[in-house]
């Protein structure tokens, strides 16, 4: 069997966080609930006030109320939008990529993110950051070890502002004790924890990592509230990779848990709201799986999930009513993926071309005002 080159992470040089220069801070660059969005015209307006009385009616009807979102929606600053509308109960799961945990993660921990992407490859230093690497790669590590998915890994990291890891001798025998007991899946993930922790040298016993911005941190909001935030990060996308510390297991344990409590909410969306804001590859995704899954589950059951709502946003234009089914393939728009995708995934299916910013501020004042 051929075994090809790989590269050597230990052998890159890793900079300070606190050396980077970043083009957003979060205190600066922040989106508040009482900030003005821009007017929407007519058709904004009604797909707006149809969403709102669906959220309303599930709320009240407790079905599930889905956010995903792409990492420009952290990026631009909405946390404290997304954390008020898990606070006032309007959102009962939360989605976002890779990236999208990785800012919101860095804001919380020094206030800014956001790198100069074409400048940093050319110095050779584009996402080889110790901190970000280090720390995001130990969460998710230890969360593989706790039975946790991506996004609550790192949302309990901010939201206790630490990780607490057991010692060498204690994992060493739990190993052995789950190889005994056949519990084979979590002697890996506590190998894999004892493996991390020598490679990382001598880590005490309490990791104290302070986030003095935690209060805009969505996964840790989301943590804290009790509301589940799953990541859904693809091998090689997210620059966590680039840190000797990086290991696959622990991605892999992570998101799959993350991705089958998605598919458990699609389960139920019957009845439901799902959004989709800035996501034109992970999103539409993990929701048509997801969607497969659940309407099998629903089919052997004598039932069918038909009555969904879904509504994606996006800046690009659609001149298509996709209320109508998908277009024609010989029509440009057959070809914007996301929408096509959500077209055939049953349900109601409305499309908005907008800001995320002005979509989520103008439906968080509409539901603001509605209580």
């Amino acid at each position: 069997m051929p075994h090809f080159p790989q590269l050597d992470r230990r052998q890159l040089k890793l900079r300070p966080l606190s050396a980077r220069r970043d083009k957003v801070y979060i205190e600066r660059d922040r989106v508040l609930p009482t900030d003005t969005p821009r007017a929407f015209d007519d058709a904004g307006e009604r797909l707006l006030d149809e969403l709102t009385a669906r959220l309303r009616a599930a709320r009240e009807a407790g079905k599930p109320r889905m956010l995903a979102f792409g990492a420009h929606t952290i990026k631009n600053g909405l946390s404290p939008v997304l954390i008020q509308l898990m606070e006032q109960g309007w959102l009962t799961h939360l989605a976002t990529n890779g990236a999208g945990i990785i800012h919101d993660w860095e804001f919380a921990y020094q206030g800014h993110s956001s790198e100069d992407v074409k400048g940093n490859v050319a110095e050779g230093c584009f996402g080889l950051w110790e901190e970000t690497g280090f720390y995001l790669n130990l969460a998710l590590i230890v969360g593989a070890y706790r039975g946790l998915g991506y996004g609550a890994s790192v949302g309990a990291l901010v939201e206790d502002e630490g990780l607490t890891l057991p010692e060498p001798v204690v994992l060493e025998k739990e190993i052995a004790d789950c190889i005994a007991r056949k519990d084979f899946e979590h002697a890996a993930a506590a190998a894999d924890l004892l493996e991390a922790m020598f490679d990382a040298g001598s880590c005490p016993k309490t990791l104290a990592t302070p986030h003095p911005y935690k209060q805009y941190g969505v996964q840790a909001a989301a943590y804290r509230l009790g509301i589940p935030l799953t990541g859904h990060p693809m091998i090689g996308h997210d620059i966590i990779y680039e840190h000797p510390l990086n290991r696959g297991a622990a991605i892999g344990r992570t998101a799959q848990r993350d991705f089958l409590g998605f598919a458990q909410a699609v389960s139920q969306i019957d009845g439901g709201v799902y959004m989709s804001i800035g996501s034109a590859v992970m999103s539409p995704m993990v929701f048509e799986k997801s969607m497969a899954m659940a309407q099998n589950l629903a089919i052997q059951a004598g039932r069918r999930i038909q009555d969904h709502h879904i509504v994606v946003v996006d800046l690009q234009e659609s001149h298509w009513d996709w209320t109508q089914g998908e277009p024609p393939e010989d029509n440009p728009d057959y070809y914007l993926r996301y929408n096509k995708s959500f077209s055939r995934m049953g349900g109601a299916m409305r499309y908005l071309t907008a800001d995320n910013r002005d979509f989520l501020l103008a439906l968080a004042q509409r539901l603001d005002a509605t209580g």
